[in-house]
């Protein structure tokens, strides 16, 4: 890829500024954007984006070669890539950035960026970053959270229509256990909905309510919704990612910018819409005059807004499924330590099969 030979552009982010190198370097190529127009996206939609991360501990997912058909993700087993995930500070931050401790399941911890204001974001852009992914707590308290995350994830031959089937049904239910919540578009085929909770569970308690949800909209959607961990067990349905509440996985935030080509924007919408729209309605070029007609439909997920609900129903609902149904913990991610109560780890078409030993009273 050529490198850029403009200079380098300075932009305001409420009343600082942010500066963008190489502003013409082409960021999404079949769309024709350079970096300069992602750092103007997210400055256009800041009171939402801002909204969405402020005080949050936020995992950046950069891509500062931009997003070219055949870029590949850095992964643990092969740090070699186009695009990695920063969860840690970077070198030569501004001192404005701030930051909160968190720990991973390993017991690790890390300085992990917590945005505070709008610069922030423009300052992240401009190294590349596209989506943001903020954890579910805030830096006042990072051990609990303060939303639940339900992720409807479209499995191989579902799409974004039956996830838009199975949210109503989520709706239902919450509003059955006196709670609400919130919708927008993954960015790409699934469909995110956000509880605002108050935070005085930990997450083992929240991932325990989202699995006690999941499990009554699979009994209500049998033939469309699964909670079955392994892919090899979940057909064609959509599938309730109940450890997008376990410690440090996070969702795309509300505003970020998706890896794709056609620069999509996970995008909050309204209930009365959502059967409506398509991801593809909403991208970095169309989504700023959007959010200046509606504003910010994800305001009442903000850290510190009024209207937080317990999820102490949920709790008594994973009592009663343990009770009556006999229902256990189900499997973390593969890169979490053995958690107490956790069934076997082992998927399924590849758990040995023990011989039954013959009774020592038979002949």
């Amino acid at each position: 890829m050529a490198r850029a030979t403009t200079p380098a552009v300075e932009l305001q982010a409420d009343g600082r500024t942010v500066r963008v190198s190489s502003p013409d370097r082409v960021a999404f190529p079949q769309r024709g954007l350079t970096k300069l127009q992602v750092v103007e996206y997210f400055l256009a939609v800041g009171g939402g984006i801002l909204g969405a991360l402020r005080d949050r501990p936020t995992t950046l997912e950069r891509w500062p070669k931009g997003v070219f058909e055949g870029a590949v993700m850095a992964t643990r087993a092969d740090s070699r890539g186009d695009a990695f995930y920063q969860k840690r500070l970077p070198q030569g931050a501004p001192d404005y950035v701030e930051t909160a401790r968190i720990a991973f399941p390993s017991g690790r911890t890390a300085d992990e960026v917590s945005p505070t204001e709008l610069a922030v974001v423009g300052w992240a852009a401009n190294l590349g970053t596209i989506t943001f992914h903020p954890w579910p707590v805030t830096r006042a308290d990072v051990e609990s959270p303060d939303q639940l995350r339900i992720d409807l994830d479209p499995q191989p031959g579902t799409d974004f229509d039956d996830a838009v089937r199975v949210a109503p049904e989520v709706r239902a239910l919450l509003h059955e256990l006196d709670m609400e919540g919130w919708c927008k578009t993954s960015g790409g085929r699934g469909v995110h909905i956000f509880v605002p909770i108050e935070p005085r569970w930990t997450f083992t308690q929240a991932r325990r309510a989202t699995i006690a949800l999941g499990r009554e909209v699979e009994r209500r959607l049998p033939e469309l919704v699964t909670m079955r961990w392994w892919k090899e067990e979940r057909g064609e349905k959509i599938f309730v990612d109940y450890n997008q509440m376990a410690r440090d996985r996070t969702i795309a935030s509300a505003y970020s910018v998706r890896a794709n080509q056609r620069a999509t924007v996970s995008t909050p919408v309204t209930w009365e819409e959502l059967g409506e729209v398509h991801p593809d309605d909403f991208d970095v070029l169309s989504v700023p005059a959007r959010f200046a007609e509606v504003g910010d439909l994800y305001a009442p997920l903000v850290a510190g807004a009024p209207g937080r609900f317990s999820i102490e129903p949920l709790l008594e609902m994973a009592d009663r499924d343990e009770r009556d149904h006999g229902h256990e913990d189900l499997p973390y991610p593969p890169e979490y330590p053995k958690m107490p109560g956790e069934p076997k780890r082992v998927q399924p078409s590849r758990a040995k099969v023990r011989a039954p030993v013959p009774d020592a009273t038979e002949d």
